[in-house]
């Protein structure tokens, strides 16, 4: 499995970025991170979501299954995520996607194109913290389907 995270915005060196290292690093599988930043400024939030998506959509490697994080997603158990990344490898997916939208979200052309669309409750979370916690629960449906005792019910 290959694993991509597509995020707007720049991480700086941090605590979380330590988090995203460490949970990414001990996965098996291969994981890369693309950061979308737009210098020029937008006239307004829906433009600027429009030029996030461009960009955003442009990153998604062909043939993965894209997974939108998005606060109207749906609230999943870690068992039902790793259920679901381990359905798209029995189905000979081999690549995830996972798109992190800006302080705005993520256009509604990245939505339209998301296999999953995914929330992390109802809280609003910093973008950073969704990296590492997004890193964490990767790592996690890996060692769920791999049989590891990481997790606990």
């Amino acid at each position: 499995m290959l694993i991509s995270i597509i995020a707007v915005g720049r991480m700086q060196r941090g605590p979380e970025m330590d988090l995203v290292t460490q949970y990414l690093g001990r996965l098996p599988w291969k994981a890369d991170i693309t950061e979308i930043d737009i210098k020029k400024q937008a006239a307004n939030a829906a433009e600027r979501k429009a030029r996030e998506a461009e960009r955003i959509l442009a990153a998604v490697p062909d043939g993965a299954a894209l997974v939108a994080l998005d606060e109207h997603g749906k609230a999943l158990k870690s068992r039902q995520f790793a259920g679901k990344i381990d359905e798209w490898q029995a189905t000979g997916i081999s690549r995830v996607a996972f798109v992190i939208g800006g302080a705005d979200g993520l256009d509604h052309s990245v939505l339209a194109k998301a296999d999953l669309k995914l929330a992390f409750g109802t809280l609003t979370w910093p973008h950073m913290m969704v990296r590492a916690m997004l890193a964490e629960q990767i790592y996690r449906a890996w060692s769920i389907n791999a049989g590891h005792p990481y997790h606990r019910d």
